[in-house]
């Protein structure tokens, strides 16, 4: 089964592109790598800093982690 965005919705065609922006501009082509194990290595202190280190500007300059915390508390 193939999963992707639902038809009528293109909000979220936007976010998505802006994600593999970042993707692209942030991470892909900065990267380096020997191999599968290397790579995965390199995604995780990727997606760490991401979600743990980097402002957003989305979340005023608050990272994932801090706007998440702050609407749960």
């Amino acid at each position: 089964m193939i999963l992707g965005i639902k038809p009528r919705t293109p909000q979220l065609h936007g976010k998505v592109e802006r994600s593999h922006r970042t993707d692209k501009d942030e991470f892909y082509q900065l990267l380096t790598y020997k191999d599968d194990v290397d790579l995965e290595k390199k995604l995780a202190v990727c997606e760490r800093f991401y979600n743990f280190d980097r402002p957003h500007g989305a979340h005023d300059g608050k990272t994932p982690y801090e706007a998440i915390r702050e609407k749960l508390s």
